[in-house]
Parts: structure tokens; sequence; C-alpha cells
């Protein structure tokens, strides 16, 4: 059996979770990223090349992975999402980071939130406070429990595949699934 099928998400996928596409969905994908990882960055175009293809039967799944001991921005970076996340913007700042990649430093991060419309005395408050550490913490145990190491790591229908060749393999693998 080759790697990709060893590892399964060990955290099932839940209403808790930053979710596109709808629950019915044959297909789920879980990803774990990180905010500051080139690979991840270069993947989310395909992502959402994927849910266009497959709209209404493919359902993504965005868990924070931060490699904080080679991407020192990218814990703030996941806290930030959550940050506009409480304030319903999660999917609109995941885009605007990877779009303006590399751009994670404090001041950065906060001109994202006043170009998302924020309340911004709380998105300070809430990243001052560190309040959304724990869910960054519980997102990265469970990609650790279900054998991640690295990023992005990306689980279709609950296994582990491996995308280290590229994108085009899990878009390959998501039409074999949905038959088309």
């Amino acid at each position: 059996m080759d790697r990709q099928h060893l590892f399964e998400l060990a955290v099932p996928v839940s209403a808790m979770d930053h979710l596109l596409g709808p629950d019915h969905a044959p297909l789920t994908i879980v990803e774990y990223g990180d905010f500051e990882c080139p690979n991840c960055q270069q993947a989310a175009p395909a992502v959402k090349l994927i849910l266009k293809r497959h709209e209404n039967r493919v359902r993504f799944v965005f868990r924070h992975f931060p490699l904080e001991e080679v991407h020192p921005h990218a814990l703030l970076a996941a806290e930030a999402t959550e940050a506009a996340g409480a304030q319903g913007r999660f999917w609109a700042m995941h885009d605007l980071l990877f779009d303006h990649f590399g751009e994670l430093q404090p001041s950065q991060l906060r001109a994202r939130a006043q170009q998302l419309n924020l309340d911004l005395a709380r998105f300070d408050a809430e990243l001052d406070d560190e309040i959304y550490r724990q869910r960054v913490r519980e997102h990265q145990a469970g990609g650790r429990t279900s054998g991640v190491h690295g990023t992005p790591a990306f689980f279709v229908d609950g296994k582990l595949f491996d995308v280290s060749f590229g994108m085009r393999a899990l878009a390959e693998r998501v039409s074999a699934l949905l038959g088309n």
C-alpha cells in the first residue's frame, strides 16, 4: 500500500470547520495549510478550479497547520483568518492572504482586515488576546494525529492524498471519484 493511503483523517468534518460547498456533497476535501507556505499559495488556485469544475459536488474544508519553525508569521496569519471568520469573512481573508502572499506582518494583516471592512477594534483585540490560538492548536493536533507533517496536506474523503508531484493528481483523483 502506498503512503497516501496509510493515513486517515482523525478529526471528522463538523459545523465548526470552515466549509465551502454543500453539506450533501458526495466528496469532501480537507486541506491542512499554512498561509506562509509557498506550496499552499500555489495550491490555492488549483483548489478553486476543482471546486468550480465540480460545483455542488465537492465540499472543501480548510484547517490550520502553521509550520512555525520555518514560517514565523504563519501562526498570526492563521489567527487573523479566525478573527476575520468571527466576523463572517474567513474565506475572504483566506483568499486575500494567498493573493498577497508574503505580506503577513501585523500591520499588513490589519490592512487586509480594513480592506474587508472588519471591525478593527475587535480584530485587534482578538489578535492581542490570542483568543483563536487554541483553535489553531487543535487543528495542528488533529493534523498530526492524521499523519500530517508538512503543508499542504490534502485528505480526499478521509484519506491522505499525496500532492508532492503537483495538484494535477488531486484534480484527476477528484474527477475519478466523481465519475467524470
